[in-house]
């Protein structure tokens, strides 16, 4: 399995790149008042204009926004998300990394024009998102990263966000919409809103770098060329046993994040990272040598594991409830006609062990995001797990994969899935936690 752990023989070619599944400078966050005893973070649904192409005319784009471009957290913190919807259509509030009542289930949508404070807990530490992609497929719109800051001090020099995130222009350098035909247009990557930009590392730094798959349906590869020193820490939010991602590569499907240690080499002046999507790579940013002087004589020597979740360290297999879910569009819904009124795709007891099949039927790749539960990818023949948890999976045309998660929160769920071509519909199903 390429980057979410890597066989040497695989490559980062479409099978290996579909079947593993920052401007320079520091990044800037936003720390929220508290307000009787919690964190109130103020967040807006709002149009912009952006510039993704020179020589053209901005592209008008949808973003949530908030007062900087990083929420940032303690772990452990309440809080109360103030969202108002300047959109024209409803909006409904999803997260990777925080813990918020289930969209569509248990949180209302909010209309054009309309306010609404969404409760939060930032239970684990990590990196993660926020978005309205649930029910905005009309125009691009921009997520906002989340990081949950460990309780133990992380040795980095430096931590930087690295939000990827794709457009499809028109000739006049409009955007299109995801979830609609792309034919005739340029595919445009970007980095923190920027066409590749440049980060400045000073010899012997170490830098955190918080990879995150913003794209609307690719699954990507972003590769930092001649460095084969890229130390994968965590993945969707959780921390993970330390490897070296093969290469100086990971991949991340879309929503995915992998957090990644590395140490500006002192024999590099310029780092080209380079980001495969299963055609050819493209230059995505630099990391360049800083004028000022080394940062220290030597790198640091090589990381510990970052500090646990607390998520169990084995799942009894043996006792699990066992249920199949077929990625082949029956009984799933496009989130504009969602209804949960009927039968849930799985029940489960809260503190039961689950191992949910997931099967594409289908003849492409499909994306499956789990909400409200992080999970083990299980071996072939469910004797173990790979040595992470992850919240997203990519899975190619007739393969089956195994999960298994500890059911910890009581509640009814969302299932989201699609297929990684720019006009696939958002599809959706429910489970149930009792």
């Amino acid at each position: 399995m390429f980057c979410r752990m890597t066989e040497p023989s695989e490559g980062l070619s479409r099978r290996a790149l579909l079947g593993g599944l920052a401007a320079a400078g520091a990044a800037s966050f936003t720390r929220s008042a508290r307000a009787g005893g919690r964190i109130s973070v103020s967040l807006s649904a709002r149009g912009e204009s952006l510039v993704l192409a020179q020589g053209r005319s901005a592209s008008p784009l949808w973003r949530l926004a908030a007062p900087a471009p990083v929420v940032r957290l303690a772990r452990g913190t309440a809080l109360d998300l103030d969202l108002s919807n300047g959109l024209s259509i409803p909006a409904a509030l999803s997260s990777r990394g925080l813990t918020l009542p289930a969209p569509l289930l248990a949180q209302a949508e909010i209309g054009p024009g309309g306010r609404a404070t969404i409760p939060a807990l930032a239970s684990r530490a990590g990196t993660g998102l926020l978005d309205l992609r649930l029910l905005v497929d009309a125009v691009p719109i921009r997520p906002l990263p989340v990081i949950v800051d460990e309780a133990a001090t992380v040795t980095v020099d430096r931590d930087e966000n690295f939000l990827v995130e794709d457009f499809r222009l028109k000739a006049d350098g409009t955007a299109v919409a995801p979830g609609t035909e792309a034919r005739d247009t340029e595919l445009i990557y970007t980095v923190n809103g920027h066409v590749q930009p440049e980060i400045a590392l000073r010899t012997h730094e170490r830098v955190r770098l918080r990879f995150i798959n913003g794209c609307q349906r690719a699954v990507i590869a972003i590769k930092i060329a001649d460095l084969d020193a890229v130390r994968v820490m965590a993945i969707d939010g959780q921390p993970a046993e330390p490897f070296l991602a093969r290469n100086g590569a990971v991949v991340l499907p879309p929503g995915g994040r992998t957090d990644v240690f590395i140490d500006m080499p002192a024999a590099k002046t310029v780092l080209a990272v380079l980001l495969h999507d299963g055609s050819n790579p493209r230059p995505l940013a630099r990391l360049v040598a800083s004028s000022e002087p080394p940062l220290r004589a030597a790198p640091l020597p090589p990381a510990p594991p970052l500090p646990s979740n607390g998520l169990p360290d084995k799942l009894d297999l043996r006792t699990a409830a066992r249920a199949e879910l077929a990625l082949d569009g029956a009984g799933w819904q496009p989130p504009a006609a969602f209804n949960a009124g009927g039968a849930p795709t799985f029940r489960a007891r809260a503190g039961q062990v689950v191992v949910l099949a997931l099967a594409n039927k289908t003849a492409g790749t499909h994306v499956v995001h789990l909400h409200g539960q992080p999970f083990r990818l299980l071996d072939r023949l469910d004797d173990g797990w790979k040595p992470y948890w992850l919240d997203t999976l990519a899975l190619e045309a007739g393969q089956t994969q195994r999960i298994a998660f500890l059911a910890e929160q009581s509640g009814r769920f969302l299932v989201e899935s699609m297929a990684t071509n720019w006009a696939a519909p958002r599809l959706l199903r429910w489970y149930e936690i009792r």
